[in-house]
């Protein structure tokens, strides 16, 4: 149960507060409020903004990997060594992808930059390439 003080805080109480109500409450904790116009959303960053006060908020090592540039973080996932086969039923077609020594992948004839475009090729929608072809578990 919350506590009187803690009213201003709540998750339900403050779904129901107006869009100045939850700019004065971000002001008096945080500073300035975000420029937005939106009262659901300034209430889900302000509720989370509280949450993360109140049990520690995101651990060092993942805020350091959210402010690094996703080039990075793409330049060192793990590649298949040249010449290895990913093989991968879909649909009860037997699908092969080579991997090639330019870190490109050969399929069908046509080379491809990455997996995640030969998934979308095979199966026409958005796919994370490494999970389709089994490279990595799934995750919960």
């Amino acid at each position: 149960m919350t506590s009187p003080a803690d009213m201003d805080t709540d998750a339900a109480v403050l779904e129901r507060k107006s869009l100045e109500d939850l700019r004065s409450i971000w002001r008096a904790r945080y500073g300035a409020p975000p420029t937005l116009r939106s009262p659901e959303i300034l209430a889900l960053m302000l509720g989370w903004r509280l949450q993360a006060d109140h049990e520690g908020g995101l651990a060092a090592d993942l805020r350091r990997a959210l402010r690094r540039p996703i080039s990075e973080i793409a330049d060192k996932a793990p590649r298949p060594n040249s010449g290895t086969v990913l093989v991968r039923e879909w649909q009860g077609i037997r699908h092969t992808v080579t991997s090639q020594a330019d870190g490109c992948f050969l399929y069908d004839g046509q080379t491809y930059a990455s997996l995640s475009e030969v998934a979308r090729r095979i199966t026409g929608t958005r796919w994370n390439g490494p999970r389709f072809f089994g490279l990595r578990g799934r995750e919960p």
